[in-house]
């Protein structure tokens, strides 16, 4: 239960077409969770390892050239303006367990700090963030796990002001014709490295999937769509009821 805490609080997150009945619709097209290619001209070998940033670049961005830099400090901006574009989110999502599991239903966020998953039965989880803690909820069982946000990567995604910039957890930067790609990496005492790669549309820079992969390697992939930005969800919907533990 504890990883699977872990996976959802992460995800929590995307490149998804649904429909309106998500039953009908054959699993979204997931982004493989692997690291992407820089944004550069230039050909890539392997997978980038995170190294220091060249002065005046932006700090946790890692690139190879001054073109490279220039690319990922616009590529940044341009993620910076559009989380910060909006206080509220809703939309449907597909979530992608490591043993190969489908899971799907909607998600509310409501920054700073809120967000709840409502899964699609027969799963009979439910997942709440009310801006201080985590809570993962078995109906069926009537069991609940809680654990501080701030043990979680999903606070990044919470966060009330995004600035990918001045987070000293970014490890990379990437782009190519389909997605702009974040990869967040933070190690946790006794735990270990969990890493988190946010994928955006790499037109519009909307939010399309993200990977978290925990310390022990496993991959929870989450891809939204029918994302709505324009409506406040209703904050009851961020509460967690504490005497159901």
């Amino acid at each position: 239960m504890r990883r699977f805490l872990a996976a959802c609080a992460a995800s929590a997150f995307l490149a998804a077409g649904l429909g309106s009945a998500l039953a009908q619709v054959p699993p979204p097209p997931f982004a493989p969770p692997k690291k992407p290619a820089a944004a550069s001209s230039a050909p890539s070998s392997s997978a980038p390892a995170p190294s220091a940033a060249a002065p005046g670049s932006t700090p946790g961005v890692q690139m190879s050239a001054a073109s490279n830099q220039r690319a990922a400090a616009a590529t940044v901006q341009r993620i910076n303006d559009y989380f910060n574009s909006f206080k509220a989110m809703s939309g449907n999502f597909v979530q992608l367990d490591p043993d190969g599991t489908r899971r799907e239903g909607e998600f509310f966020i409501l920054k700073p700090g809120r967000v709840r998953f409502e899964y699609a039965p027969p799963s009979p989880i439910e997942l709440v963030a009310d801006g201080r803690s985590v809570a993962v909820r078995d109906k069926r069982l009537k069991t609940q796990d809680i654990t501080p946000l701030s043990a979680t990567p999903l606070r990044f995604l919470l966060a009330e002001n995004f600035d990918l910039a001045r987070n000293a957890n970014v490890t990379g930067v990437f782009q190519d014709d389909v997605f702009a790609t974040v990869v967040i990496e933070e190690k946790q005492p006794m735990v270990g490295t969990y890493r988190l790669m946010i994928m955006f549309d790499a037109r519009t820079m909307q939010l399309k999937q993200w990977t978290v992969t925990d310390p022990q390697g496993f991959d929870t992939t989450v891809a939204v769509a029918n994302l709505n930005t324009s409506e406040r969800p209703d904050p009851m919907l961020f509460v967690i009821n504490r005497n159901d533990r």
